[in-house]
């Protein structure tokens, strides 16, 4: 008896020791998008493995009012209970057409107002803000100028999502308004460029990514997030011009351990299988913050986990 009780110990501070908690530096930040019709099973997703939810998309409709996906206070209140912290991310890779008016006076008040306001409202640990492309446009340094004075009067976080091809538009002025910044590195092609296909998320980007934003940006490296993409993009397949990579590892057994699936019917697929994640999940804990995710609801279960892989780097003791 007394050495099943010593052995039970044993084990209780090994997983305090090792659970990615004990390193709060180092983030786990999974963005998630409901279906607008369906609202997502909070029981399959791994809040035990994250530091950071972040919800998207929460934006404006023409009215100015702040649409929210399904589920939007569940997935609150579920992550909070994991002690996950939880942000509305605004903007998005896709297009709004009402968001830059709101940039801009007189409307810009008006719009911080209703984001510090949703932060309250909604118990969120702070705001994302995911604008790219033309979204980041002269009114850019002012809105986060202001949406920062707000947040920090509540005591919230605000952070943002960044693709370095386009980093030259962002203000160093506004940069050192973040708490921390998610970098998105991924998407260096795919559909819209059908003549390039090719791997879209490589460990080579990712090393000259986190050294742009480190040493060309001088933006801090624990402020730093790598991002991993949860899916990958097809190439004169059949399957649509992108799968989630849950779909992969379902469609094509083995695909987990490779980087990219040649089908029988045709044409290419690439995306970052089990090894790619983990050896850029071990570069980000010696060259920056966190990880970041794009996006939870992609990923496999089970032994091809993304999640539980990143979460098992995240879990080995620093020496």
């Amino acid at each position: 008896m007394k050495s099943h009780i010593a052995f039970s110990i044993i084990l209780l501070i090994c997983s305090i020791i090792f659970s990615n908690k004990t390193f709060p530096q180092f983030k786990v930040i999974g963005y998630i998008q409901p279906r607008w019709n369906q609202v997502p099973d909070v029981n399959k997703i791994s809040f035990e493995s994250l530091t950071h939810l972040n919800i998207a998309f929460v934006n404006p409709d023409s009215l100015g009012n702040l649409v929210l996906p399904p589920g939007f206070d569940t997935l609150i209140q579920k992550a909070h209970e994991y002690k996950v912290k939880v942000l509305a991310s605004i903007g998005g890779g896709s297009y709004n057409p009402y968001i830059a008016a709101l940039l801009g006076n007189p409307e810009r008040t008006a719009f911080v107002k209703r984001l510090s306001q949703l932060a309250i409202d909604h118990n969120l640990d702070g705001i994302d803000v995911d604008l790219e492309g033309e979204a980041i446009d002269k009114n850019y340094d002012h809105f986060i100028t202001d949406l920062s004075a707000a947040l920090k009067q509540q005591g919230k976080l605000l952070t943002a999502a960044f693709a370095t091809w386009n980093a030259e538009t962002i203000p160093t002025s506004a940069l050192k308004k973040f708490d921390f910044i998610n970098v998105m590195s991924y998407d260096q092609t795919g559909p819209w460029r059908p003549n390039e296909p090719g791997p879209h998320s490589t460990y080579v980007k990712a090393e000259e990514d986190l050294h742009y934003w480190t040493n060309t940006r001088g933006f801090p490296k624990k402020k730093i997030n790598l991002g991993l993409p949860f899916y990958g993009y097809c190439f004169g397949t059949k399957y649509g011009e992108s799968m989630s990579y849950a779909d992969i590892t379902t469609n094509f057994p083995g695909s987990d351990s490779v980087d990219l699936i040649v089908p029988d019917s045709g044409g290419i697929i690439h995306y970052n299988g089990l090894p790619t994640i983990e050896s850029k999940v071990i570069m980000a804990r010696k060259n920056a913050g966190g990880v970041m995710i794009w996006q939870l609801l992609q990923d496999a279960e089970g032994d091809k986990s993304l999640l539980m892989a990143i979460d098992r780097i995240v879990k080995i003791k620093e020496k």
